[in-house]
């Protein structure tokens, strides 16, 4: 309680998984609690749009089998009915040729290597798993580190050409820290017989994420979509409220969930240059999203690795290999994602140019596809969507409490040594909840 007797009131910049998350526990401890989203709907980067009647996200999502965060919340929410199990198939398209890659045979059997070096490839994440302290991997970057484990020329064939499809001109720089963590967490997720299981919320993380607002509404707390929050209100260097299109609202407490660079901007009449130069320091990728409807399947593969550099995406991802087509009324459902820097002519581009610019790419992989089978195309752009994790990063991720009294964060960026998602966004949103929760009771 404030010392008038009322519930102290936060404010929560966001409505990802992180903010709500963060507004769920504030909630349901008594905290008057209201999240402003900018956008038209809650979700973040797992926000969503309609197809055929049903959310689908805007960008991929899936859980691994080892996300025990977001298992520990769907629980709370009596929901864990809701959680299906699917096995998936994963590949790479290498040499213009699609190879299995979903069990350690499909590793013995992929040619492109050697049988030493197939045999080293499947090793890595077995290797990957022993290690249990990352800090010795912080000064390594992940080049370095996949070149000592696996020698160069499985560097060559098959993480160089991932390295630099997703960072580009940050391949080099990116942290060993990083790899390490996406290997354990993909090798935690394998079965019995080495294939990969991945979760999945029926109707769509968009589902879930209103019925977490709706327990935060139940609790009292208030959500509000397109309500861009445009400056923060301060008072003898305390955070009292933020301003937004409709006006002000004050507050006790202010938690700050969008990329650090947006929050730098908030904070930069009212802190040091120091500090606000501390949160640019950590660079951001965007993202471009290219969601295609389809008319019929592409393969029987789930996630499709793309180890060519002239490609002008990384990854492609047949969602109905995971979630069955009659989710969407019959509708094959294939996302193309590209990471790059927010200058580059791809992200620039209008949809139609997307579109137009990728087909000839998709040809080369499935030479028999035509406009006709897609029913509809979608692009999704994110500016600040991959953090750049550099060798030593932990040096850069500033703390939650701010040197602004009543100010927290709690970002993507900070959920080091694990990477972004839905599982780590629930876990930071819940760690700045509790940390909230006991400054106040010690207060």
């Amino acid at each position: 309680m404030t010392d008038n007797g009322v519930a102290p009131h936060a404010v929560v910049i966001g409505a990802g998984f992180c903010g709500l998350s963060a507004a769920h526990d504030l909630a349901k401890h008594g905290f008057a609690v209201t999240v402003l989203e900018q956008d038209a709907e809650i979700g973040g980067l797992a926000g969503s749009f309609s197809v055929n009647g049903t959310r689908l996200e805007k960008f991929y999502h899936h859980w691994f089998t080892s996300d025990r965060h977001i298992t520990e919340l769907v629980a709370e929410l009596g929901a864990a009915d809701q959680v299906v199990l699917r096995e998936t198939r994963t590949g790479i398209f290498y040499a213009n040729n699609m190879f299995k890659l979903s069990s350690p045979l499909d590793v013995l059997r992929f040619n492109p290597l050697s049988i030493i070096d197939r045999i080293r490839l499947g090793l890595l994440a077995v290797r990957a798993r022993r290690i249990r302290d990352w800090r010795q991997l912080e000064r390594l970057s992940a080049a370095r580190w996949l070149r000592d484990m696996t020698g160069d020329n499985v560097y060559k064939v098959v993480w160089e050409p991932l390295l630099r499809g997703k960072f580009g001109s940050y391949a080099n720089d990116v942290s060993a820290v990083w790899f390490w963590n996406k290997l354990k967490l993909r090798g935690g997720s394998r079965g019995r017989g080495g294939s990969e299981q991945l979760a999945y919320y029926r109707g769509g993380f968009a589902a879930l994420a209103e019925r977490l607002a709706a327990t935060i509404r139940s609790n009292g707390g208030t959500v509000q979509t397109g309500t861009p929050v445009g400056r923060l209100l301060v008072s003898n260097g305390r955070c009292v409220g933020v301003v937004t299109g409709n006006g002000p609202v004050p507050a006790d407490i202010v938690i700050a969930t969008p990329a650090l660079p947006i929050v730098a901007d908030l904070v930069e009449p009212h802190l040091p240059q120091a500090y606000v130069r501390s949160l640019r320091k950590i660079k951001y990728l965007a993202n471009v999203c290219l969601v295609l409807e389809l008319d019929r399947s592409l393969s029987k593969t789930y996630w499709l690795n793309v180890n060519d550099p002239d490609f002008p995406f990384v990854g492609l991802i047949e969602h109905t290999n995971f979630e069955p087509p009659s989710t969407y009324g019959g509708r094959h459902i294939v996302y193309l994602s590209k990471y790059l820097q927010e200058t580059e002519d791809y992200f620039l581009m209008s949809d139609r140019e997307v579109l137009d610019f990728t087909l000839p790419y998709l040809r080369r992989m499935f030479p028999a596809i035509t406009r006709e089978w897609i029913l509809a195309a979608h692009v999704w752009r994110a500016r600040y969507s991959q953090p750049v994790v550099e060798c030593n990063y932990h040096d850069l991720i500033p703390a939650s409490e701010t040197p602004m009294r009543g100010l927290y964060l709690a970002s993507m960026a900070q959920v080091y040594p694990e990477d972004r998602g839905t599982n780590y966004a629930v876990r930071e949103g819940r760690r700045v909840a509790a940390l909230i929760k006991s400054s106040q009771a010690g207060a």
